[in-house]
């Protein structure tokens, strides 16, 4: 079975892509509206490519009746944003702030979620997600008037203590448990892992 993306519509490209590019990693975004309200909204559509700078790039589109989110309101404003990483504990209240919420209603302090303040931007982060990056705008790219890519540059790293090695500058895989995104309202933990000896010429 294969398809030309130009044989379907859009919505069922987006079927086959969150179908199969899995599992995704999860952006729960933090921002701030004018009137200080903080915002937390997760993105799949989201990776890392780049440490230098470090970017980090995640796309907003608008909500189904064709307003901007707030997410991207709060962010085209302040130019700042932190990128949070939910783990098995926060999983389910990073699901629920995925819900239609009213630009009057701050998600975190909706679903009890704490704050902390950033060291670096204005935007908090949550205060008890595992890996947090705060960042500026690095540039936005408008696809089809309906969607905006973020790209975003990493200024700060928030790292919980007990998960990181000094050291090696490793994490402890064995205390971190991030989710993944799969499709529709379905996720999974990255528990089961497979160590494959180094490839040949890899650093």
């Amino acid at each position: 079975m294969e398809y030309a993306p130009d044989q379907l519509a859009p919505r069922e490209r987006y079927k086959v892509l969150t179908s199969f590019v899995l599992p995704r990693p999860i952006a729960w975004v933090t921002s701030i509206s004018q009137s200080g309200l903080v915002n937390a909204a997760p993105f799949s559509f989201f990776n890392v490519f780049c440490e230098d700078p470090p970017l980090c790039m995640f796309a907003v589109s608008r909500r189904p009746d064709g307003r901007t989110k707030d997410t991207l309101v709060n962010i085209q404003r302040t130019g700042e944003f932190v990128v949070n990483i939910a783990d098995e504990p926060l999983a389910r209240a990073m699901h629920e702030s995925s819900g239609d919420f009213p630009p009057d209603i701050g998600e975190p302090h909706h679903l009890g979620l704490n704050l902390a303040a950033s060291s670096k931007v204005a935007v908090p982060r949550l205060a008890d997600t595992p890996w947090a990056m705060e960042c500026k705008t690095w540039k936005e790219i408008v696809v089809n008037g309906d969607r905006v890519l973020i790209m975003g540059e990493g200024i700060n790293f928030y790292i919980r203590d007990e998960l990181w090695d000094r050291e090696a500058m490793r994490v402890h895989m064995d205390r971190y448990h991030p989710m993944g995104r799969m499709f529709a309202d379905r996720y999974c933990r990255t528990d089961d892992r497979v160590v494959f000896p180094a490839a040949l010429g890899a650093r």
